[in-house]
């Protein structure tokens, strides 16, 4: 590996030349886009829609705001933009801001390059070294972004306070030469805003009212929800006026693409041994979950439901198995309908809800949701039980879709029953399932699932039963961690009841 540069003599003799931040990101953009590489690796959904407009921005060496809902992966698209950083880079050794040596611009480095010439030390900066970031909360000062007199340096030093050597500097002149992120830039006080117009126009930082003026080499990148639908604050016109790119992020807009952003997020697979086996068509319940609530009417849409949900429903849903696997002593982890009902701590608190989701409740809204979820994605695996007639091949007589789930529904109605648990040993859940008639070979023909693999089996046999239940066929109670399936109709009326005028 070739030595770098110490000292400016060499790193001249080296012939390298410093280019400035966004016109270095521009090259490097240009290069991975020449050669097909992946620009952000994990960013899904987003390449046909955000990415195109970013890349743009960046090749017009533009300042950009990401504007959307949360959990529409903002902040983790301008933690990304370091790939396109160079691998290293030279700055005079001790420099607060990072100068380029061959145009330093703190008087620090001036004077050490005056002092010694070419002798002055050189080190290396690293991507990861140039990525400055803030959280905008209503405490933020200028102090902290760009910078204040220090009076206790000024004293000691015995310089003036107009003397730059009297500056302590804030977080953004840090960040020199690199990406500094400004996040939720709403929530910065208006007359914090107006500080950053120099650095976005000008390029330049003033301290105070002393004629003190730093240029900076620096792209800034903001994030924020829509100004429209936060009661936070807003961002101030002018600054809007002088941030170059708008990008507008959005979430999922499919299925799959949501269920690619959980597997990639969540803890799926689990230690200790035990094999986590995910049903297919329970990854689209939990990112179904989320659909439903992006479109209720209990839910504040202004704030939106972040990915995170889905996330920590998964997340909820395995621990449920799991929690049972190790008090069964199996060895197997694998989620059942029935579980869904242990994920509300993962929805409860990241639901807003607009006043009449309020007054249903939080875990009202959730089940409700969660149904509808299930519902939605049994239309894709069954039959519709709502749906009468079916067409057949011509010259065949309309078949009754009733034929399906009528031996299940009328073994329901002859007055039995089943109860499953999220507590309960596999040979006991599978055992009380096999008890419905026809129940089995219904899950076995639609969701293709052979016998031989049981665990799968049972778990397709209870989305049968609620699937059932969501379209109103059968009945179905909750009580603590169990689950009973029956007869709607006598759920309703009793028999005592019925016959009691009789």
């Amino acid at each position: 590996m070739k030595q770098l540069p110490h000292t400016l003599e060499e790193l001249k003799r080296s012939g390298y030349k410093v280019l400035p931040v966004k016109e270095e990101m521009r090259r490097n953009l240009i290069s991975k886009l020449g050669k097909g590489e992946v620009l952000f690796p994990g960013i899904i959904g987003y390449d046909k829609t955000v990415i195109p407009s970013i890349v743009n921005a960046i090749l017009a060496k533009h300042d950009m705001i990401l504007l959307g809902l949360r959990g529409q992966a903002k902040t983790r698209i301008a933690r990304s933009l370091i790939s396109l950083l160079d691998e290293q880079v030279p700055f005079i050794r001790g420099c607060e801001i990072y100068d380029n040596p061959y145009h330093p611009v703190c008087k620090h480095c001036i004077d050490l390059v005056k002092e010694h010439g070419d002798e002055v030390e050189i080190e290396w900066l690293t991507p990861e070294q140039r990525y400055g970031e803030k959280l905008a909360t209503p405490d933020v000062t200028i102090a902290d972004l760009i910078g204040d007199i220090d009076p206790i340096k000024a004293a000691v030093q015995k310089l003036d306070y107009s003397h730059e050597g009297a500056i302590h500097f804030g977080i953004i002149p840090r960040t020199n030469r690199g990406v500094f992120t400004i996040n939720e830039l709403p929530d910065l006080q208006p007359r914090i805003q107006v500080g950053l117009f120099n650095i976005m126009e000008e390029k330049d930082i003033q301290i105070r009212g002393f004629n003190v003026r730093i240029p900076l080499d620096v792209m800034m990148v903001f994030t924020a929800n829509p100004e429209d639908y936060t009661n936070r604050g807003n961002i101030i016109t002018p600054l809007k006026d002088r941030i170059d790119s708008q990008i507008l992020t959005h979430y999922p807009r499919s299925i799959e693409e949501a269920m690619k952003i959980t597997e990639q997020e969540a803890w799926l697979s689990r230690d200790g041994g035990r094999e986590v086996v995910m049903p297919h068509y329970l990854k689209e319940v939990i990112e179904e979950i989320a659909f439903q609530a992006r479109g209720s009417e209990f839910v504040d849409q202004k704030s939106g439901v972040s990915v995170r949900m889905t996330i920590s429903v998964m997340e909820n849903l395995i621990s449920s198995a799991e929690r049972r696997a190790i008090i069964n002593g199996e060895k197997v982890i694998v989620p059942r309908i029935c579980d869904l009902q242990q994920v509300l701590p993962g929805m409860t608190g990241k639901l807003e809800l607009v006043f009449e989701g309020e007054q249903e409740g939080s875990v009202k809204v959730s089940r409700a949701l969660i149904g509808k979820a299930v519902r939605e994605t049994f239309r894709k695996y069954f039959p519709d039980p709502l749906q009468k007639k079916i067409r057949t091949s011509q010259g065949e007589e309309p078949k009754k879709r009733d034929d399906e789930y009528t031996p299940i529904i009328t073994w329901f109605e002859s007055g039995n029953k089943i109860e499953v648990a999220d507590d309960m040993p596999f040979d006991d859940y599978y055992s009380q399932l096999s008890k419905v008639a026809n129940l089995k070979e219904v899950a076995k023909r639609h969701m293709k699932v052979e016998e031989s693999r049981k665990y799968e089996l049972a778990t397709s046999m209870e989305f049968v039963l609620d699937g059932l239940h969501q379209f109103s066929r059968i009945a179905k109670d909750d009580a603590d961690n169990v689950v009973a399936y029956k007869d709607l109709v006598g759920s309703i009326f009793p028999p005592k009841a019925r016959y009691e005028e009789d």
